[in-house]
């Protein structure tokens, strides 16, 4: 309803360049299918004056229409907070964290977010079918802390594989690693996947790089300093 309703002017608010990339990211996000999310944006187009005709054949779903009566009233902003609600992002605490990684030109730290956890969503509904991973039963590690998204075993006795996952909206593009991430990396050199999944913005694949800090990828160390200010008084 959200994309229906703002169209564009809605993709932009959330850092989004065009509908195929909100689809993908949402529906990875979402842990569903993109086009369940176009197919209900199309649901939608027939209540909003918007150049799509949407499914126009037939009545609007029940369900939808309820969901259309409750929030029709909502404005942008607060309606793009609630669909920002729905991954847990929260401004005041995410950007806060982030600041010291730069965005890009029109990015958003909302879109940021969501196309990582799009990225670990994708891995997770790929991984049992892919050959580096055969056999092998994964950990989600993400709020852990540990340097690494995933852990995988084949066994309880095993040893494990670590899997970091990263997420680009072109085919290609620059990522960087957390010290956290390139000691865990540095230290489990072969047992240490990074896994990027690529082009959002159209359709998405990946790819998948066993020991990256030893392998192909150059990495570049990059220092920022951050100052950061506290507001303290005596009680």
């Amino acid at each position: 309803m959200y994309l229906s309703k703002f169209d564009s002017l809605g993709l932009k608010r959330l850092g989004f360049e065009s509908f195929a990339e909100a689809f993908n990211v949402i529906g990875y996000a979402m842990g569903s299918r993109p086009a369940s999310v176009k197919n209900y944006r199309d649901e939608f187009d027939p209540l909003f004056p918007n150049r799509r005709k949407g499914w126009h054949k037939r009545p609007v779903r029940d369900y939808c229409l309820r969901v259309f009566e409750e929030y029709q009233g909502l404005g942008l902003e607060p309606f793009a907070g609630l669909v920002e609600s729905f991954v847990g992002y929260d401004e005041n605490v995410w950007s806060g964290v982030q600041a010291r990684e730069p965005l890009h030109e029109n990015e958003s730290y909302f879109a940021r977010l969501v196309t990582g956890l799009a990225a670990e969503r994708y891995f997770a509904s790929v991984q049992p079918s892919l050959p580096e991973f055969s056999g092998y039963v994964a950990e989600d590690t993400t709020r852990l802390g540990c340097g690494y998204d995933f852990r995988l075993r084949a066994g309880r006795n095993a040893e494990f594989l670590a899997v970091e996952v990263k997420g680009l909206k072109e085919r290609a593009g620059s990522l960087s690693l957390t010290p956290k991430e390139f000691e865990a990396a540095t230290t489990l050199r072969d047992r240490f996947f990074l896994f990027v999944v690529k082009n959002f913005k159209e359709s998405p694949f990946h790819e998948v790089f066993r020991d990256p800090v030893s392998g192909g990828l150059r990495f570049k160390k990059s220092e920022r300093v951050i100052v950061q200010v506290s507001w303290l008084a005596s009680v």
